[in-house]
């Protein structure tokens, strides 16, 4: 059987690509700008400050879908790390996401990842390039 809405799978995808780049890059701006409810920037040389860059231009390169697969990647990668130092450890190795706060971070990594393996989909800067190379 088809799922239901199999014909719209690439255009689903761009959309879902949108909107997780668009989050994931508010994070990034909470954490450079001091913005949406931060108490403040944080240091840009510190961990969180390497984390807030990687949300920022990352998230904007993913909802944009410039360069999809190499920035989500990436993006995924430092959520997994994210999850592992911030949640993890501090929490005495304890492993479940809904008990040490960390299921964003998982669910982030794996969307990541997703998108990592899938591509940008439609309404991508990756798209119009692939589309242009190939007249």
């Amino acid at each position: 059987m088809r799922p239901l809405l199999s014909r719209f799978q690439d255009q689903i995808l761009g959309v879902f690509r949108i909107v997780a780049g668009y989050a994931f890059m508010l994070h990034g701006a909470q954490k450079i700008f001091g913005a949406l409810g931060a108490d403040g920037p944080v240091n840009y040389l510190s961990l969180r400050g390497l984390a807030g860059i990687i949300e920022l231009f990352g998230g904007t390169m993913i909802s944009v879908g410039l360069f999809t697969s190499y920035a989500a990647f990436i993006a995924s990668g430092q959520m997994a790390v994210a999850y592992f130092v911030a949640h993890v450890a501090p929490n005495g190795g304890l492993l479940a996401p809904l008990t040490n706060r960390g299921e964003p971070a998982v669910l982030y990594c794996f969307i990541f990842l997703f998108l990592a393996a899938t591509g940008g989909g439609a309404f991508s800067f990756d798209r119009l390039i692939s589309d242009r190379k190939k007249t």
